[in-house]
Parts: structure tokens; C-alpha cells; sequence
């Protein structure tokens, strides 16, 4: 279908006061969709020559393939290569809307299929993960015995939501968001391949810049809203279609952002680990990302907190107080404004100077009392409410605030043990000066 022909079906159907496409519309991405690795844009870890997929493909000795990433990177479109390398029958299935009685159905075709004519028949399943355990289950014979290969592809980590056997006979592939190349040359080729707009359309660079910056990496996207730009655009330049900032701007309307449990994960983690390693403008980028995904805002307060205890600890007392402060405030007040808040706390703990001396001293602890003999409460120090259990108190509770300084030197738990050990990073320096000190006055009274 030329452009001008399809710009006409669609002004066909607005005289005829229809909303919908034209039932013999295909869309772009459909029309685009590469049927070789050499048409497939972006992915070059999985299909350049010599990589493990694409050899395992050329060579046909794949059982089954779990493809998982964001939308719109082609995970489909590899599938249909496949099938197509490999000669076998492509049968597509979804997670979301096939049944069982669905997948018994083709298998039971393919099965009689590969007994009659040898051809193999691969069954793709889209959104793999929103199928149950039970639904993932039922395929593992048929993938066992060879009546079917199976391709998955799924958005999540297969990792947390495929069953063991099923990843167990699987290769497991990540694919990635396109880089802005990879989408700048989609996009070229739309404009000039006669599969496309057949070079009846014009994008200036900075609209094909903008156009290739907001979609994330998301090839599906910039295909769609590239089509619908020349669709709703009233430009022209001579014969063409202009399409301009404002244009692409209106037609894709918000930023699209992937935040799905991988994200949520990877981001939440790369957002500690800026403030651990002191990097404020990284840090307020995290949240941003985080924010503007829609993350609970509750979520994101109580990992502050227990950064600010964890990584900041003694090196700056207040830090947790500023955090529970901001948390206890974000839970009142909601958004808009608590991203105000929630970005004083995140500046002020990537700033703060950092220790883990209390995190390590109580993991020490909690490892030594795990596997070491647990030690008995010295008699001067339990509680004078307790039944007697009739040993001598062979030394008496010395009270500290009776002796000079406040400390009496006295030992607290029968043997030697350090667990804290405080550095010389803010505040906490000041509380090894102290340690310093006691340790000081001990080895005075042992001396006496």
C-alpha cells in the first residue's frame, strides 16, 4: 500500500464518520518487520556472526529459546527469523488471552504435522510469564520428546517467574532497549523503504533527534508514532509530509519508561549505591526515574532510612534522623510535593560522610553468636528482678556514673570481643577518640 493511498483510506473513513483504521490497514512496525538478521536492527550481542544465538540458529540445534527484555526490541520479529532459517511452522500463542486447551491444540497439530512430513513446528508464546505454573508445566513433554520447539519471550525476568524444568532445557537470551542508532536507522528506512512511506514524508534532524531520544530504545514506539505523526500532520513541503517537533511531540504525547520488576530492582539498586558512593547528581537521577515511573514514594523513604543507618550510620547521627523526618513527612503530605522532600534526604545522604561500622558490627556479632559458643550473662550484670540461681556474685555492679569520667572500666561480657570498630570519618572519629580514651582508663585500673 502506497502513502497517498493510505493517507486516502483513512480521509475515506473520516468522511464516512468512522474512527477506526481501515480494516485493510497494516501497521508500520508490521510492514517493517525484518525477515532476516542482516534486515534485524539493534541486538548485535545475540545475531552478529559468531554469537551463540545466531549459531545455534544457523545450525538449527536449538530445543527451546526464552527471549526476555523490554517492548518493542524485537523479540517477535527473532522468533519469526527462526522460523523462517529453520523451515519450520510458526505458531503464535499469547500469555495473556491462550488456554491450555489452546496449546494442546497445536501441539496435537504439530505432533501429526512431524509425523507425517518430518516438518518441525515451532511455538512461540508471547508473554510467557502470565501463564501459571500448571500452563508452563504441560509443554515440558512435548518440548522433551521433539513434537514442538518452543520459543518464550517475556518482559520479566525469567528468572523469577518461569518454572526450574522449563529454564532448564531452554537458552536464555536478554535483549536489550535499541541504542538512538539503532532507532535513527528504523527510522530512515521507514521514510525511504517502499514498505513504508516510500521517502513521501520528510523529518528534519531535530525531529528525528526528538523523535529517537523519547522513545527509549523502543522500536514499536518510534514506528507508531512516526506513522501517526504523518497521519495527523497538516505540513506539507512541496509533495511531502512534513513532520516537525511539535508534531512528534503532541503525537507520543509522554515519555515512555520502562519500569517493569527488572527495573524496579536494578533502579531501586543503582539509586543506593549512587548515594553510598557520594554521587548526589546521580542519586536525584534515580529518583527522578523512579518517580516519574509512578514507584510508591513510601518505597523509596524507607530505603533512605535504612541507607542513612546502614551506610551513613555514626559518621553522621542526623542523617537518619533527616530520613525518618522526611519519611514520616512524605507519608503526610503525598505528591506532587513530597519529590521536594524525598530529594532533600537523597542530597543530604549522598553528601553525608560515610561509615558501615554499625551495619558490620552487628553482623560480626550475629555471625559470632550463629557459630561460636553463646556466652553466659556475668552474675553482677543480670537483673536483680531474676530468681537467684545460687552463684556468688564474685564481683559486685559497678555503677558508672559513681566513678571519674562516668566509666568504671568494668568488663560487660566475660570475654574479648570487638565488633564496632568506628572510623575516622566524621562524627565517628570523634566517638574513636572516645573508645580511645575508655580503653585507656581500663588498662589504668588493671594496672592499679
Amino acid at each position: 500500500m502506497s502513502f497517498n493511498s493510505l493517507l486516502f483510506d483513512i480521509e475515506e473513513g473520516k468522511e464516512k464518520g468512522s474512527t477506526s483504521m481501515p480494516g485493510n490497514h497494516v501497521p508500520l512496525a508490521a510492514r517493517l518487520r525484518p525477515e532476516t538478521f542482516e534486515e534485524f536492527f539493534g541486538q548485535e550481542h545475540l545475531v552478529s556472526a559468531g554469537k551463540l544465538f545466531r549459531k545455534s540458529i544457523e545450525s538449527d540445534t536449538f530445543t527451546s529459546i526464552i527471549l526476555y527484555g523490554p517492548p518493542g526490541i524485537g523479540k517477535t520479529s527473532l522468533a519469526e527469523i527462526i522460523a523462517k532459517i529453520t523451515d519450520s511452522v510458526f505458531v503464535r500463542l499469547s500469555g495473556v488471552i491462550s488456554k491450555v486447551t489452546d496449546l494442546r491444540k497445536e501441539i496435537a497439530a504439530a505432533t501429526g504435522r512431524r509425523g507425517i512430513n518430518k516438518r518441525r513446528t515451532i511455538v512461540f508464546i508471547d508473554e510467557i510469564h502470565r501463564f501459571n505454573r500448571a500452563q508452563q508445566d504441560s509443554l515440558l513433554p512435548d518440548i522433551e520428546n521433539g513434537n514442538i520447539r518452543f520459543i518464550g519471550a517475556t518482559t520479566q525476568n525469567p528468572y523469577f517467574f518461569l518454572v526450574s524444568p522449563l529454564l532448564s532445557r531452554s537458552l536464555i537470551f536478554n535483549l536489550k532497549p535499541l541504542s538512538k542508532e539503532n532507532i535513527r536507522d528504523l527510522v530512515k528506512r521507514a521514510i525511504s523503504n517502499k514498505k513504508g512511506f516510500s521517502g513521501q514524508i520528510e523529518v528534519p534532524e531535530n525531529a528525528l533527534e526528538f523523535l529517537c531520544e523519547v522513545c527509549e530504545g523502543d522500536a514499536r514506539r518510534a514506528l507508531n508514532t512516526l506513522e501517526l505523526s504523518a497521519m495527523v500532520s497538516k505540513k506539507r513541503d512541496g509533495d511531502k509530509i512534513l513532520i516537525d517537533i511539535p508534531i512528534v511531540r503532541e503525537t507520543v504525547q509522554k515519555k515512555s519508561v520502562n519500569y517493569g520488576k527488572d527495573e524496579h530492582y536494578d533502579t531501586i539498586s543503582a539509586f543506593i549505591k549512587s548515594m553510598r558512593g557520594s554521587d548526589p547528581d546521580a542519586a536525584i537521577y534515580w529518583l527522578a526515574k523512579m518517580l516519574n515511573a509512578g514507584e510508591d514514594i513510601m518505597f523509596i523513604a524507607r530505603r533512605i532510612v535504612i541507607f542513612a543507618s546502614e551506610d551513613i550510620g555514626n559518621a553522621d547521627p542526623r542523617a537518619v534522623q533527616v530520613a525518618t523526618s522526611v519519611m514520616q513527612a512524605v507519608e503526610m503530605i503525598g505528591m506532587p510535593e513530597a519529590k521536594i522532600l524525598l530529594a532533600q534526604a537523597v542530597t543530604y545522604c549522598a553528601t553525608a560522610p560515610k561509615s558501615n561500622a554499625s551495619y558490620m558490627a552487628i553482623s560480626e556479632a550475629l555471625d559470632d553468636v550463629e557459630k561460636n559458643r553463646i556466652e553466659s550473662v556475668p552474675v553482677y550484670l543480670r537483673s536483680k528482678y531474676c530468681p537467684s540461681t545460687g552463684e556468688e556474685k564474685s564481683e559486685a555492679y559497678k555503677y558508672p556514673h559513681d566513678y571519674a569520667s562516668h566509666y568504671s572500666g568494668q568488663d560487660y561480657m566475660g570475654v574479648k570481643k570487638t565488633f564496632y570498630h568506628p572510623t575516622d570519618i566524621g562524627f565517628e572519629s570523634k566517638i574513636k577518640e572516645r573508645i580511645k580514651f575508655w580503653n585507656s582508663l581500663k588498662k589504668k585500673s588493671k594496672e592499679a
